[in-house]
């Protein structure tokens, strides 16, 4: 019985999340949309989108390595939904722990470096270097706030940090500086305003995206759905105690995802060194602070 409600939970897990993954993009442009006065899409856009996407024929193939590219980026953030518990669904969260979904969160943007490297297009690498320098910007804020956390609660298993924060109380209450930090991280991590430095399509033609097109532009629409629930249900578990029942639970993602951003839309988009100046400096330092309150 146990056996059968994981295999569930698993097949069931990525499906919740790329439904809402799909609100969630419909959440951003209309707070965009809002912000610049526009009127935004209709309610069914981003699966139109996807459908639009997938409906094309794709004439130009860059090799087996382009096709592998957009699998991992995408089977990444597959892998990772299984590891993140929500409200009646632990899936593998017992087995893996926080510290194996940090590596599968690394998948995504290595998966699309091989699949736009295989492309060959200088506007293309341009965009990747600018995406895994990026990477490499947010996670180290990111692997402190993690360590900090597994140190304050005493294990890496996410369904038991869940249930402390319940007992004793929420993360962002008892680690402040750590929320902050983790809060930087995620904005990074979600790739949007103003951290959106691979994209830059006034600069490099769209960057990863230039040479995708039909089945590859839906793969990396569908990755951007997982991504932004990924990134709303881990800072949800860490530091506002999971969910009770999936109503709080939505509402607390979705604060999550859409609060820094109708704060981010206002601001112009920073370039690669003062982002990487940012993100070592003040998260970097407010996570380092503390851990060291944790540890006192």
């Amino acid at each position: 019985m146990e056996i059968g409600k994981r295999i569930a939970d698993i097949i069931l897990m990525p499906i919740v999340a790329f439904v809402i993954g799909l609100f969630m993009v419909l959440m951003l442009r209309k707070i965009a949309a809002k912000l610049q006065r526009r009127v935004g899409p209709p309610f069914f856009q981003p699966l139109i989108d996807i459908i639009k996407f997938y409906s094309k024929t794709t004439q130009v193939s860059h090799g087996l390595l382009h096709d592998i590219g957009i699998i991992m980026a995408v089977g990444g953030y597959l892998a990772a939904e299984s590891l993140l518990p929500v409200p009646g669904m632990d899936g593998l969260s017992d087995k893996g722990g926080i510290i194996t979904l940090t590596y599968f969160l690394m998948i995504p943007s290595l998966g699309l470096a091989l699949g736009v490297g295989q492309c060959a297009n200088p506007n293309g690498s341009i965009g990747i270097s600018r995406a895994l320098t990026a990477m490499l910007a947010y996670d180290i804020p990111f692997v402190i706030v993690i360590f900090g956390v597994a140190w304050h609660y005493g294990t890496t298993d996410l369904s038991e940090m869940i249930s402390l924060q319940q007992a004793q109380g929420w993360g962002a209450f008892e680690m402040p500086l750590l929320a902050l930090a983790g809060l930087f991280a995620l904005q990074g991590m979600m790739g949007k305003q103003p951290f959106e430095i691979y994209v830059a399509p006034a600069e490099i033609a769209t960057g990863p995206m230039v040479e995708m097109g039909g089945k590859y532009m839906g793969g990396l629409f569908v990755m951007q759905c997982f991504q932004l629930y990924t990134a709303g249900v881990l800072y949800t578990t860490l530091f506002l105690g999971g969910g009770t029942h999936w109503l709080d639970f939505l509402i607390k993602i979705f604060a999550v995802v859409a609060i820094p951003m109708m704060i981010a839309f206002t601001f112009p988009r920073y370039r690669t060194e003062d982002m990487l100046r940012l993100m070592w400096k003040w998260p970097v330092l407010a996570g380092l602070l503390g851990i060291a309150f944790v540890m006192y």
